[in-house]
């Protein structure tokens, strides 16, 4: 069975009863059009105005505000729901950035917490140390689907490719973002698309893209791209979403005529 794939593009904001409306309406329009596998960006419920902020909103695993959102908005509009990214209460006092992973019938498939972090100083004076908030994760995740299997990350984890082995002969790669504009315009598109030749899969990239009330700059460019690197879907800036087909005849295809992954000779 082949799938609808959506990508969910947002500006979040602090206020997170207004994220979740608006990634309600936005999921709403997407299974409407026949959507069946969803996915939403990094920090969907809330962009704080500092990095620590998202502490106050932190949940206990399996239960919460958001948690049961997400669960809810998987079985009403009857489609595999992707949750970017939430803050859940790590052992230390910081949070793990988790992705989860919720069926058709709102039932809980897989937590992925986000291993790599972004502690990094960039050009013009632009400083983020995620360590400050979030815990790393330790594990890959990857989770069966109706339509193959599912590799996990998160952002920053798009840099690195070793991850990304772990999914090897996984059929579809989600990549939930906030990218900031000046990574981004540089290099968010090579990197998806590097994951998607290198690993043979259906990549979907939601990301965050435009002005935050923090002041910072994310990039958009929300994508779905195919296991031959092509951009089937993509959107520039600002709320919004795009669909498209997976066809799993195609990727076999992709992988019979180009074996790859069967070539591989390190681990």
């Amino acid at each position: 069975m082949d799938a609808q794939l959506a990508v969910i593009q947002m500006v979040s904001s602090d206020i997170p009863s207004e994220n979740l409306e608006q990634a309600a309406g936005l999921i709403r329009e997407a299974a409407r059009e026949g959507a069946n596998l969803i996915l939403l960006p990094e920090n969907f419920a809330f962009m704080g105005r500092h990095e620590t902020d998202k502490l106050a909103l932190m949940e206990p695993d399996g239960e919460g505000v958001i948690q049961s959102w997400l669960a809810d908005q998987a079985r009403q509009q009857g489609c595999w729901l992707v949750g970017g990214s939430i803050p859940i209460a790590a052992p230390d006092g910081r949070c793990h950035a988790t992705c989860l992973v919720y069926d058709n019938e709102g039932q809980r498939r897989a937590r992925y917490d986000k291993i790599h972090l972004f502690d990094v100083d960039l050009a013009g004076g632009e400083t983020y140390r995620e360590s400050r908030s979030i815990a790393p994760g330790k594990q890959p995740v990857r989770v069966e689907t109706p339509w193959g299997q599912l590799g996990l990350s998160i952002c920053y984890d798009l840099r690195f490719p070793e991850l990304y082995r772990h999914y090897a002969g996984a059929e579809l790669l989600v990549v939930p973002s906030a990218f900031t504009r000046q990574t981004g315009a540089a290099h968010w598109e090579s990197l998806l698309r590097a994951r998607a030749i290198e690993n043979q899969a259906y990549v979907l990239a939601a990301d965050q893209g435009g002005l935050h009330q923090n002041g910072r700059q994310t990039f958009g460019g929300s994508m779905i791209i195919d296991p031959w690197g092509q951009v089937l879907a993509r959107m520039e800036q600002g709320p919004g979403w795009v669909m498209a087909g997976m066809d799993r005849d195609y990727l076999q295809s992709c992988r019979k005529q180009l074996p790859a992954l069967q070539h591989r000779q390190l681990d």
